[in-house]
């Protein structure tokens, strides 16, 4: 009648029983909750994810009775969830026993949910990865089908052109080749501009370091003051963090050069366990209504992709620091 309150051992087992054996993530949740239910027979059990400032039942067995008792679902110190369990009877409680079974059961269910929500951000991440790589094939298909190939086909015609009018016309042949001589031109601008977009050409030829130097001198010529402050030599890092490393302060500077109306900007970079980009200025700062621009989101996006984390701090008339941490491997360390 009141199930196996007095066997804690065989709820427990149970439950694990039900976690190895219920592999899609959809399934976990409603798993522990109709299991809960079963085995401790009671009328209505529910899991409550925390959403921000809200809590939202994503599992639940049964209907409610009373008011249902919440305990805490927590992961090393973070609290997200809840557990809700109604007793079996209106006013009836639950007892000393009975709510350290409980506290024991939260424990495994805090846990699960924690793996289930690692998962669906895994899976997310995966969404994301494939999204842009496909968004990134759409835009280079777009340049070479329709910017390079019809470059390259007008370049064909011209030559074919000036073939013809050589033997019987040699100034309109000569026209037509100082045309492709700039036909050809814009061809290698855009050649480079795409490889560029790959991945920028100074990483390989000058390394991460000296490459952002040449950046920053390019931002000076705006009148802003940047100053470079690293290490003499990095280790060598991973291709995708050289590169985020890269854009990050090309987005940070482009932003306080555009908007912040700052005369000096520093640009910092450290190893500790991880590499450590921190852009700051002396500028306006951020406006406390701001909305993030392509910059920031382009920072913020970046970052994420490599499992980093970024802050932004600002202050009226007393700038704004970007501050990003990507992680690396222990071997690159």
């Amino acid at each position: 009648m009141y199930g196996e309150r007095d066997e804690p051992y065989v709820v427990l087992s149970r439950l694990s029983q039900q976690l190895k054996t219920t592999l899609a993530p959809d399934t976990v949740l409603p798993g522990i909750a109709a299991t809960v239910a079963q085995t401790l027979k009671l009328p209505y059990v529910a899991l409550a994810v925390q959403r921000g400032e809200r809590l939202e039942v994503v599992a639940s067995a049964g209907e409610p009775v009373g008011d249902p008792m919440a305990l805490p679902l927590v992961y090393q110190a973070e609290r997200i969830g809840q557990l809700l369990v109604a007793p079996r009877a209106p006013g009836e409680s639950f007892t000393p026993a009975e709510r350290l079974l409980l506290d024991d059961i939260a424990l495994q269910a805090g846990a699960a949910l924690h793996a289930i929500r690692l998962t669906a951000d895994l899976q997310r991440s995966r969404e994301q990865l494939v999204a842009a790589r496909e968004e990134e094939r759409r835009r280079l298909r777009r340049d070479l089908h329709d910017g390079l190939g019809p470059q390259l086909a007008s370049l064909t015609l011209t030559i074919a052109a000036a073939r013809a009018l050589l033997r019987r016309d040699a100034q309109a042949a000569d026209q037509l080749l100082e045309e492709l001589t700039t036909h050809a031109q814009a061809a290698i601008a855009d050649i480079r501009r795409i490889v560029y977009d790959l991945r920028p050409p100074a990483l390989d030829d000058l390394g991460l370091l000296l490459a952002l130097r040449e950046q920053a001198a390019a931002y000076q010529q705006a009148g802003l003051q940047i100053t470079i402050d690293t290490p003499e030599r990095l280790p060598a890092l991973p291709a995708a963090v050289e590169v985020a490393a890269y854009r990050i302060v090309q987005e940070a500077v482009t932003n306080v050069v555009r908007h912040a109306g700052a005369q000096r900007c520093i640009v910092r970079l450290h190893i500790d366990n991880g590499l450590w980009v921190e852009v700051q200025d002396d500028g306006r700062g951020l406006p406390a209504t701001r909305r993030s621009g392509v910059g920031l989101t382009s920072i913020r996006e970046r970052t994420t992709e490599l499992g980093g984390t970024l802050t932004i701090e600002s202050a009226a008339g007393k700038g704004t620091q970007v501050r990003v941490w990507l992680p690396l491997t222990k071997e690159r360390l």
